[in-house]
C-alpha cells in the first residue's frame, strides 16, 4: 500500500492538470495601437543649455571639442563623432549621442577605456536631451 499512495498522488495531480491542453486568455477585440518601441521619447534638447551643462559637468576636461575650446584627450575626441556614429551602427547621429551619455558602456569607442561616468543615473531625460543637441548640431 506504501508504494501505490505516491503513484495515486502523482496520477491524481495529472488528471487535475487539464489533460495537457493550455489555456490562455485571448482578447477578444483590440482597442487602441501596440506601441512600436519600449523606450520613451527624449525631450526636445536645447542646444543652449547643453553647452552651459558641457562646461558645468567638465566634459572638456576628457574630451577634445573644438566648439568649447576644450582639448581632453581621456576620452574619445567629439569632433569626430560622425564618424563614431557610423562605426558604431547604431542609429542615427542623435541616437549614438543621446545613448552615449545615457549609458556611455553600450558602447565604447575602440582604443579608449569604458572610463565615463554613467550620467544616466545623474542627468536627468532633458539635460542628456541638451547635451545631445549641442553636440550634434556641432556634426
Amino acid at each position: 500500500m506504501r508504494r501505490i499512495a505516491p503513484l495515486l498522488g502523482v496520477a491524481l495531480l495529472l488528471a487535475g492538470c487539464g489533460g495537457g491542453r493550455t489555456v490562455e486568455p485571448t482578447a477578444e477585440e483590440v482597442v487602441g495601437s501596440v506601441p512600436t518601441t519600449t523606450q520613451a521619447a527624449a525631450p526636445p534638447g536645447n542646444a543652449t543649455a547643453g553647452e552651459a551643462l558641457f562646461k558645468a559637468q567638465g566634459c572638456g576636461g576628457c574630451h577634445t571639442f573644438t566648439p568649447a575650446g576644450t582639448n581632453g584627450t581621456i576620452g574619445p575626441d567629439l569632433d569626430k563623432l560622425p564618424q563614431y556614429a557610423k562605426q558604431a551602427n547604431q542609429g542615427s547621429l542623435t541616437d549614438f549621442i543621446h545613448e552615449s551619455i545615457q549609458s556611455p558602456s553600450s558602447y565604447v569607442q575602440p582604443g579608449f577605456s569604458p572610463t565615463m561616468p554613467d550620467y544616466g543615473q545623474s542627468l536627468s531625460a532633458q539635460q542628456i536631451s541638451d547635451l545631445t543637441a549641442y553636440l550634434s548640431q556641432q556634426g
